[in-house]
């Protein structure tokens, strides 16, 4: 039974057999899937809402441009194959919150604003390439040792912001801290998935008890009025602080389509660059109006495995209720009372959550690190992220920070030392770029049906979604 020539109803729409799933162009009636919607903003809330105010944009502008962004993903990820799009949430990029603190001190939130433009603009660019090309290019430019090392260096560029407001507020640091552990280990389902969001809200109640907190401007804001909106003012300096997000952007989109795949059992390497262009062009109209970029969101992916419901129509509700929210004043001034020791102490393990998914990367798609190219690119582009190295040139007017060097250093190192050990002593007898897995020798290891890591010595369960025979996407097969 279709519903206004668009999705599927889905049985009754209001009940789901434990072994069904609903597909993204089926739909649930329309209060179950509104209730569905409310749950990915939940869901995406805790993360969106936190970046605007450790960069210090306004919350109600982001979360808006967060609900026009899915809008947009939904609709230019219509075709190849999706004929209601893809299901995902856009939501805010941690990815931009190191090099926007540092553009914003060449020239304020405007000259931010420039580089999130430019950097949407590029992302967006590569989207039509790789529709039109494929993505095979991407994968070899960044195949998962470079992706790990780029996810965990942005975590790491980020821990002196933590420090710097944990150490403004330690108590209230602390009691964010664990709150979120508390929720997180105590609590299962929906609530544990919202630890941040809850351990945030106890680090504020402890900071209001010590007098952290002024409501003044929350009681002269209105309740209904549009968000406020800032237009970008161009200069170089920030551009190329900010365009090298792009890479993580890259990496983000592509992890969470493939998630996505997994999870309805679809092929979506087509519609990569569709997300891409969506996301890119979603990141350009924040830009334009003051909102921080965007990026597909693995909170909601979460929600989706966790339901067996990955409707379009879930999503779309999602959006229009961010947009809503976006257009409430006071809600907006009552997020920027944070304390600094709540943003420091929810900000120690956001980042570090950056930091260690990038080693998960590594883990998931068996990296070796026995074989020295990948070992040294990941070392390189680690300590110049964590280190802030900056690189600076044109009497000051043109920089690359941390993020910037550790990316385009661990790129360049892999890609050269890729193409040297063709040459070198190692290009009879080269470890392998993944380890190879073989079956235990050892009775007990083949008890805990553990397998072992030929090339590394190690014996440990494999990350999730992983097979023992089956290499990474994208990768070269396994070496046997």
């Amino acid at each position: 039974m279709s519903s206004l020539g668009l999705w599927t109803v889905h049985g009754d729409g209001k009940h789901i057999p434990p072994t069904e799933v609903v597909a993204p162009d089926e739909r649930l009636a329309w209060p179950q899937t509104i209730g569905l919607g409310f749950q990915h903003v939940l869901a995406m809330f805790g993360a969106t809402f936190i970046v605007p105010v450790l960069i210090g944009f306004p919350p109600n502008t982001t979360i808006f441009f967060s609900g026009i962004g899915t809008l947009i993903f939904l609709l230019v990820t219509i075709g190849r194959g999706q004929r209601l799009g893809l299901p995902s949430y856009l939501g805010s990029s941690f990815a931009f919150i190191s090099p926007v603190l540092v553009a914003e001190q060449h020239g304020g939130i405007p000259s931010a604003l420039a580089g999130i433009l430019v950097a949407g603009a590029v992302f967006f660019v590569i989207g039509v390439i790789v529709n039109k090309w494929g993505s095979a290019f991407i994968e070899w430019l960044m195949p998962p040792v470079v992706t790990g090392a780029v996810v965990a260096l942005i975590g790491l560029n980020l821990a002196s912001s933590a420090f710097t407001n944990f150490n403004k507020q330690p108590w209230t640091g602390f009691a964010t801290l664990c709150g979120v552990i508390l929720v997180t280990v105590v609590f299962r389902g929906f609530i544990g998935r919202l630890s941040i969001l809850v351990g945030v809200a106890f680090g504020y109640l402890i900071g209001w008890a010590q007098g952290q907190i002024s409501f003044t401007a929350v009681k002269s804001a209105a309740w209904i009025g549009l968000p406020h909106f800032t237009g970008p003012h161009f200069s170089m300096r920030p551009i190329f602080l900010i365009v090298p997000v792009v890479i993580v952007l890259i990496a983000e989109n592509t992890g969470h389509i493939k998630a996505v795949a997994t999870m309805t059992g679809r092929n979506l390497d087509r519609s990569l660059g569709r997300g891409y262009m969506a996301d890119g062009l979603a990141t350009m109209i924040a830009g334009l109006g003051g909102g921080s970029g965007t990026t597909t969101y693995a909170e909601n992916i979460g929600v989706m495995a966790a339901t067996k419901v990955y409707s379009t129509s879930a999503y779309y509700v999602a959006a229009v209720v961010a947009i809503a929210f976006g257009c409430i004043p006071k809600f907006g001034a009552l997020i920027s009372t944070l304390p600094a020791g709540v943003l420091g102490g929810a900000g120690t393990i956001l980042y570090g959550l950056i930091a260690v998914l990038g080693g998960r990367i590594w883990v998931e798609n068996r990296v070796n690190f026995n074989n020295p190219v990948n070992l040294i690119p990941c070392a390189i582009g680690l300590i110049a992220g964590a280190g802030n190295y900056t690189l600076i040139f044109d009497h000051g007017n043109v920089s690359f920070n941390g993020i910037a060097m550790g990316c385009f250093g661990t790129i360049i190192a892999f890609q050269l030392m890729r193409w040297l050990s063709r040459y070198g002593v190692f290009h009879d007898g080269q470890p392998s770029a993944f380890a190879t897995i073989v079956e235990a020798t050892s009775p007990s290891a083949k008890e805990k049906g553990s397998p072992v890591y030929a090339n590394t010595g190690l014996s440990q369960p494999m990350g999730a979604g992983v097979q023992p025979n089956d290499p990474p996407m994208g990768s070269p097969p396994i070496q046997s």
